[in-house]
């Protein structure tokens, strides 16, 4: 199964992420979430894996935009509904090597999932 990066291209880390991909050799598919929207069961599956709390990106702007009401007891279904109105709220990028994901990009934890 072929590597997928989720994420938007215009996010400083995704950009990070792909080029350090790129770098590294690495052939992957990438998927913009923003045009392509996110798949319930892909999200359920990142949920399950990493926990909402971390999938969920309560530092972007679109989240902290929202009405104190609908950040007001996020819990994981809420968490799952907000993500897939508007997929700019997950954690970017999401990389799912199809055996388990990396949530966020840190090299050395790319480096370590490739050795």
């Amino acid at each position: 199964m072929a590597v997928v990066l989720y994420g938007i291209p215009n996010c400083d880390t995704v950009k990070k992420a792909r080029v350090w991909l790129e770098q590294q050799g690495v052939d992957y598919v990438f998927h913009d979430y923003k045009k392509a929207g996110v798949d319930a069961g892909a999200l359920g599956r990142w949920v399950d894996e990493h926990g909402w709390e971390t999938v969920l990106n309560r530092a972007g702007t679109t989240f902290k935009k929202l009405a104190d009401a609908e950040k007001a007891n996020v819990d994981r279904e809420k968490a799952m509904a907000l993500m897939l109105a508007q997929p700019s709220m997950i954690k970017r990028p999401v990389l799912d090597l199809s055996d388990r994901r990396l949530v966020g990009f840190k090299p050395e934890a790319y480096a370590q999932a490739f050795s």
